[in-house]
């Protein structure tokens, strides 16, 4: 049985025993799924593209003799979980939420895209963990709805969108790798910043080769 990214942050065991969350899907046939038909052989393609890999910004994933069934068969598996949760949604805002996520993987099922355009492992690895003390007794993840200090040992994870949207890291991890965007405002989490670096006034080059020739 694959462990998920809260067994391993807090050395789990037995997560039946140890975990309150019971609306956090479980997405164990989504990650092995993921291993099957990705590859990371497009390392290169994803730099020569301007796209970052690793921690520092998602990156697409490459397939090995992935069929489209194959690709439809991933978001559907994030999809099925989106809609479970959603049938017992103990809010009708979050039933709108985790409708509008099921809707939004309609179009990767009916037409699956070549690449998956979602991150990796690393970026996930790297995204900023919310400290316990930052958590309001009523914050709760817009995915499960369930609060997160509930939990003895939150795994909340902030995404660099701009929005401060905060998720528990296992909800929020297969949409991240299957899609790359932010569930709440798809905002790209895929794109690399570009940091503009400021250019040399023209009147400090030309002194800089005065003082070179004469000084």
């Amino acid at each position: 049985m694959a462990t998920n990214p809260y067994e391993v942050e807090h050395n789990i065991k037995d997560s039946s025993s140890a975990r309150p969350h019971r609306r956090r899907p479980d997405m164990a046939s989504f990650t092995s799924h993921l291993h099957q038909i990705s590859t990371d052989d497009d390392d290169n393609n994803n730099n020569s593209a301007g796209r970052p890999t690793g921690a520092a910004g998602g990156g697409h994933h490459g397939h090995l003799g992935a069929t489209p069934v194959d690709m439809a068969g991933l978001f559907r598996l994030v999809q099925d979980q989106m809609a479970t949760l959603m049938a017992t949604a103990p809010s009708d805002a979050n039933h709108g939420f985790l409708e509008s996520l099921v809707r939004a993987l309609d179009a990767d099922i009916d037409a699956p895209p070549e690449r998956i355009h979602g991150v990796r492992q690393e970026y996930l690895d790297g995204l900023d963990r919310v400290s316990r003390k930052a958590l309001k007794d009523d914050d709760n993840c817009p995915i499960c709805a369930e609060r997160y200090l509930d939990d003895p040992y939150p795994l909340v994870v902030e995404l660099p969108c701009g929005g401060s949207h905060r998720f528990d890291l296992e909800c929020v991890g297969p949409w991240l790798q299957s899609k790359g965007t932010c569930p709440m405002c798809r905002h790209d989490l895929t794109k690399k910043k570009v940091i503009e670096v400021p250019k040399a006034d023209d009147d400090d080059e030309e002194e800089d080769d005065v003082d070179g020739l004469y000084g």
